[in-house]
């Protein structure tokens, strides 16, 4: 008897997925709401009488009802990388132009929507559905699974013809019908409105109730494919594959997507949703253009920030006019000065609008600002506000011109304005209150130093308490010092203590970023640290030894050397140095200088090890990866199934081409 019970689970799960996935994600039901339900009841009352046979992902789950109290960090197997983002179809075809010159092959594109939603990553293991991710930061994101199962387009299992293990990616949102069905229950309720749906969206997935998350009605589309050893050779290929698995994907049928061969075929997508857009049932701000083939992809590789394959086009923002009532000044972790403008309240893309970026003194000056201006406003980005105009018109004889301050607002410093820079600078890093704050709270943030429990109030008070002046004095911090301020009780500041003796342990790439020098960012950061391997070769470093490095430049370089001539910045690495901060590059098991000076590139499916470990043997012994071949690589680790345009580049250029046991004899076995 319960083998049938058993039985009939499994066949009622597989009927009622089966049927979610006709009505939610082909638009095409095979039977009626009513005889829908009959099954979802019958399922609920036998894993209520027989809980030993509910398997995780039931499809009774999809109605919620799971509380989460907090959402782990999870880290991503494949990075989530940001796209460089244009409103020129001028830098459209620049970049085609680009990616032309860099791959001497044919060239397929593949256009997609750019959903304005809340990107994420979702995990699957021997067909189930076994984690789902957000974006985060790229490197690591929020595990939102217990939500991400009440989406009804997004499977709970998958065909057997899906890999064992991969991961598909796309994009959540918030359908209109259903976001304005919801900001009317708030209207009826007295309610303050949700301001847009993709705001909504992302508050939804961080809810603690997934029955609310249930109730809402989120859709998705997936349409990135990631795992080892996957048979695909294009992004298209990877996305009508993923539909065949049971995936809402973009529908070529509607145009959601389509190959193109040319900038003009690129050009006639663009224009046809930039019409076509407001026709949607759901919000999208763009059109994502990507090289389509995974070996040109792979040959033109990555900028430290995006990948050079594809770019996302943004319609044009939607644009306000509204008065400017003053300008104020902020100043910045590095001294840089911002000019704000602060303006009438206006709705503009589902917010209201007090305050716009004025950039810099040009930018007044080009716009030629007064106090009182009607001026139109949009949203860079869809995010940012910024003055785009001014409608003249409406300029009063007596509106004052906006002068560019020439005095910190915060220490009365006189700014400076370093040549071939656009903004302004207090030169007062040691004495100005927004710099040493700035610095401090730059210096305990999670991608460098990772102190918890100092948030920028407290910064604040134990600044205004005289206790930290800089971010050295956080190690001589007491419990008893800190214990009384507000909101610190005695477990908070035992974590923030305990939290800053953890940082002793953060390896140097992230305390070099942590410094905060001018123009240093991660990437910088670490390939610095690589390069010079402690902070004492860095700091004797020559200008021309400086430019040497990969992404170093002469602005870099001068930075760098002007934060070790000043005596306060001296100090302050002599304190850290006492306390046990990490000022060398600590050698890992296993690693060496074996292939110091070496630039290599990984291409095709290795038998021993994954390109990933390949990739982490070149760095531990001193070698470098990149994404593309030039004259200046070394060598190219060849796997079965190479792409040839690789193959023939590197034979073109003479490039020596090496075998994965060739490499591993490189580096001693």
């Amino acid at each position: 008897m319960s083998e049938e019970i058993k039985q009939r689970i499994l066949k009622l799960s597989a009927e009622i997925n089966q049927h979610n996935y006709n009505y939610y994600v082909k638009s095409a039901p095979t039977i009626s709401d009513y005889e829908f339900d009959q099954l979802l009841k019958e399922l609920e009352e036998l894993e209520a009488q027989h809980p030993e046979y509910a398997f995780e992902n039931s499809p009774t789950k999809r109605v919620g009802g799971d509380i989460t109290r907090k959402f782990e960090t999870v880290q991503h197997q494949y990075p989530m990388l940001s796209l460089s983002n244009t409103y020129s179809e001028d830098e459209i075809r620049d970049w085609e132009d680009r990616i032309h010159k860099l791959s001497d092959t044919n060239i397929t594109y593949v256009c997609e929507l750019k959903y304005d939603g809340v990107a994420i990553g979702i995990r699957y293991k021997n067909g189930q559905l076994t984690q789902a991710v957000t974006r985060g930061d790229g490197t690591q994101g929020e595990d939102v699974t217990t939500n991400v199962k009440t989406i009804k387009t997004i499977p709970l299992s998958v065909s057997s013809d899906a890999p064992t293990e991969f991961e598909i990616r796309g994009e959540i949102f918030f359908p209109l019908d259903n976001f304005n069905r919801l900001n009317e229950q708030k209207r009826i309720a007295g309610e303050e409105l949700y301001a847009n749906p993709r705001n909504t969206a992302s508050g939804t997935l961080k809810l603690q109730d997934s029955k609310v998350v249930a109730e809402r009605g989120l859709d998705c589309y997936l349409y990135g494919v990631y795992g080892e050893d996957l048979e695909f050779n294009s992004h298209s290929e990877a996305v009508e594959t993923a539909e065949k698995w049971g995936f809402k994907t973009p529908d070529p049928a509607k145009q959601m997507i389509k190959k193109c061969a040319s900038i003009d075929e690129i050009m006639l997508f663009i224009h046809y949703w930039d019409k076509e857009r407001k026709k949607l049932p759901f919000e999208i701000d763009g059109v994502v253009i990507k090289v389509d083939n995974y070996d040109q992809q792979e040959q033109l590789g990555f900028t430290a920030k995006s990948p050079r394959w594809a770019i996302a086009y943004k319609f044009k923002a939607e644009q306000v006019r509204t008065r400017l009532n003053e300008v104020t000044y902020q100043v910045g972790r590095t001294g840089a000065i911002t000019p704000v403008a602060n303006l009438e309240p206006v709705q503009l893309a589902g917010t209201t609008v007090k305050r716009a970026s004025l950039h810099n003194q040009d930018q007044i000056e080009k716009l030629e600002l007064h106090i009182g201006d009607q001026v139109f406003v949009e949203k860079g980005g869809e995010i940012i506000p910024k003055i785009v105009g001014v409608d003249l018109e409406f300029r009063g004889e007596a509106d004052e011109a906006v002068a560019f301050i020439s005095t910190c607002p915060e220490c009365g410093t006189p700014l400076i304005r370093r040549d071939g820079e656009a903004q302004h600078y207090c030169p007062n890093e040691t004495g100005c209150p927004p710099q040493i704050k700035g610095k401090i709270e730059h210096f305990i943030s999670r991608k460098a130093m990772n102190i918890e429990g100092l948030g920028p109030e407290t910064i604040d008070l134990l600044y205004q308490e005289g206790l930290i002046n800089d971010y050295a004095d956080l190690y001589d911090l007491t419990f008893s010092q800190i214990v009384g301020l507000e909101r610190m009780a005695d477990k908070s500041a035992n974590n923030a203590l305990a939290s800053i003796e953890a940082s002793l342990q953060v390896p140097f790439e992230r305390v070099l970023y942590a410094l905060g020098i001018r123009h240093v960012g991660e990437t910088v950061s670490k390939n610095l640290a690589r390069y010079f391997g402690s902070l004492d070769q860095l700091k004797a470093a020559s200008f021309d030894e400086l430019v040497a490095v990969n992404d170093i430049g002469e602005k870099i370089a001068i930075s760098i050397q002007e934060f070790f001539l000043d005596p306060k910045n001296l100090d302050i690495i002599d304190r850290l140095k006492a306390v046990g901060i990490k000022f060398d590059i600590e050698k890992q098991e296993g690693s060496s200088e074996t292939l110091n000076g070496l630039t290599f590139v990984i291409s095709g499916v290795f038998e021993r090890i994954s390109r990933d470990e390949l990739k982490e043997l070149i760095e531990q012994n001193g070698g470098k990866n990149t994404g593309s071949i030039s004259a200046k690589t070394s060598y190219l680790v060849a796997g079965e199934n190479m792409g040839p345009a690789k193959l023939e580049k590197a034979e073109k250029l003479g490039v020596k081409i090496i075998s994965e046991d060739d490499f591993l004899t490189m580096i001693g076995g």
